[in-house]
């Protein structure tokens, strides 16, 4: 997705096969949403009822692609750091 991406706050509604997901966005607006590249690899996945950041084009929205933050490895790292 180019420059002209925005990211929003999606509710997962419902998994759907191949790393897609069913979203909906706080106004209502329900669209496909989806993991691509390396992130769908090591990707942990999200269940109904969860919160995702989304990357939408202005071009087309009813696809987003879901942003995999590295929060997730900092707050396992700094877990880690504790135990020794």
């Amino acid at each position: 997705m180019g420059q002209d991406a925005f990211r929003v706050e999606a509710r997962v509604i419902e998994a759907l096969p191949n790393g897609t997901f069913l979203a909906e966005l706080a106004n209502g607006h329900r669209l496909t949403a989806f993991v691509a590249g390396r992130d769908k690899k090591n990707f942990a996945g999200l269940q109904a009822g969860g919160i995702a950041r989304l990357q939408l084009t202005p071009y087309d929205l009813s696809v987003g692609q879901i942003i995999v933050e590295d929060k997730f490895k900092h707050e396992s790292s700094s877990v880690s750091q504790e135990n020794v």
